[in-house]
């Protein structure tokens, strides 16, 4: 039974003959692929994802006169709560219940940045996150990420 295609055609040579071509006419930029390859390795299939149930650009009254104000978010994956404070001078946060544990501030194509939460559940940097970043939380087997945001 044919296929609609000429059996004695090659759609495997095809593809590859076509790969070979677009690799020498349109090379892939090397920027591009790394951050091809950085994209997947952040995709974490074990992981909870954390909702964001608040946030102060949103959700809260401005304060006639405020500048420079904090912004505060509240994440929630089941029984897992992350607060955060991200200001000029830094970020901020706690993890509730608390618990020691590991947070990966991640930032994109840039490196994540690792932090200890200690006992309390208290985790902290001096450096901002620039542009968009997300939180993984690993605390034992339990993996919790949070959704990307500006910061």
């Amino acid at each position: 039974m044919s296929d609609g295609l000429n059996d004695d055609f090659d759609t495997d040579l095809l593809e590859e003959e076509l790969r070979q071509a677009a690799a020498v006419l349109d090379p892939l930029p090397p920027a591009l692929l790394q951050l091809a390859v950085d994209a997947y390795a952040l995709h974490d299939l074990d992981a909870r994802v954390a909702e964001l149930t608040f946030d102060s650009l949103v959700d809260a009254i401005p304060v006639r006169g405020a500048t420079d104000v904090p912004r505060m978010l509240t994440f929630t994956a089941g029984e897992v709560t992350l607060d955060v404070e991200v200001t000029a001078e830094g970020l901020l946060g706690q993890v509730l219940p608390p618990r020691p544990g590991r947070v990966e501030v991640l930032g994109g194509p840039l490196q994540a940045v690792s932090l200890t939460a200690d006992d309390l559940g208290r985790f902290g940097t001096t450096e901002p996150p620039a542009g968009p970043f997300a939180l993984r939380l690993h605390t034992g087997a339990d993996v919790v990420v949070t959704e990307w945001l500006r910061a």
